[in-house]
């Protein structure tokens, strides 16, 4: 039998490919007076000083070779060649974890959104596995040197529950209960808009959009398939609060089947919505409170499984970021 990771829900951002592919639009054109501003914004996962090595080393291509001072035109395609990671071993580092479960087989951990799962091209070190590894040092023996104990991801962005397991015999039974989908997991979300009925199921496939590499689209024809049931917990005036229980893990589920299924975007989900203009239709108090919040809102809230190794059934919740909670407070509150 194989057992392969699993890209938990929405799994981790977009996995970071040998070539990157980008097409300039009328509208990037619009907004972007710069390539250079263009390629931080188009390529949230890579930092703005390997983008830089990246340009000046020759990784950056173009139809028409690009300046990083001026936008190519419209209909330009764009080739960035990544390089692979510099390191085979990803290293301790103490960093916080909020571990809320552990026993001498697994960690169940609330990861903080803004967190990389494990280590990867543009983000070698500041990762969870990076952290854990300082936390649980046995895991440095693990056969998988840079993605110890690893069996599911979620989005940099997402925010929530991850469990890891603390050694390699612990590892093969944890990827076996998420590849053969016994571990329930529920998400909680904010979505743009209210036309959604009270619960629903989508059934599709997902695979990599057809022109933009770093996103994910439904429908495709060789895509895998993508099961999501949702439930209303509420609806506010411009907003809706849902709980999500997912049957399959596909990278960026959960945020595909809300922008392109229900056409109800994850709210401040720049990459499959439009946070500024929602955030405009919302009004100033949410433009106070939220700002420039970089991450989506989502949160993976439970976890729920039969223990492979006790038999017996475990069941773990982690409390949603601190604004997402001012958020929820202010919509109660009146304000939409």
């Amino acid at each position: 039998m194989t057992i392969t990771m699993v890209d938990e829900q929405d799994g981790l951002e977009p996995i970071t490919s040998d070539e990157i592919e980008l097409e300039v639009t009328p509208e990037d054109l619009l907004e972007y007076k710069r390539f250079d501003h263009f390629l931080v914004a188009k390529c949230p996962h890579l930092s703005r000083s390997l983008l830089k090595k990246l340009y000046t080393g020759g990784s950056i291509s173009g139809d028409i070779p690009p300046e990083l001072k001026k936008m190519p035109p419209a209909g330009s395609k764009i080739f960035i060649k990544v390089p692979p990671p510099l390191v085979e071993k990803a290293v301790a580092e103490d960093i916080p974890i909020d571990v809320i479960f552990e026993d001498e087989h697994f960690l169940v951990i609330n990861k903080k959104a803004g967190m990389v799962t494990h280590p990867g091209a543009g983000n070698i070190t500041g990762t969870l596995v990076n952290a854990a590894l300082h936390y649980c040092p046995q895991m440095v023996e693990m056969a998988d040197t840079m993605r110890p104990g690893v069996a599911h991801r979620l989005d940099k962005g997402t925010s929530g529950l991850i469990i890891m397991a603390k050694d390699q015999k612990s590892l093969e039974p944890l990827m076996l209960l998420f590849s053969s989908r016994q571990i329930e997991k529920f998400y909680q979300a904010l979505v743009m808009g209210t036309r959604i009925n009270p619960v629903g199921k989508i059934i599709t496939t997902i695979g990599r959009h057809p022109t933009n590499r770093l996103k994910m689209a439904a429908n495709i024809k060789d895509g895998r398939e993508a099961i999501t049931n949702y439930q209303v917990l509420k609806t506010y005036e411009k907003l809706t609060y849902l709980q999500i229980q997912l049957e399959t893990g596909r990278t960026h589920q959960i945020r595909v089947h809300m922008a392109q299924e229900l056409r109800h975007p994850i709210f401040c989900d720049a990459l499959y919505g439009n946070p500024k203009q929602d955030l405009q239709r919302l009004g100033q108090p949410y433009i106070e409170l939220i700002g420039d919040n970089p991450y989506p809102f989502l949160h993976a809230q439970k976890l729920k499984f039969v223990h492979p190794f006790t038999g017996k059934e475990m069941e773990f919740e982690a409390e949603k970021p601190e604004i997402f909670l001012k958020t929820l407070e202010l919509l109660d509150g009146g304000n939409l």
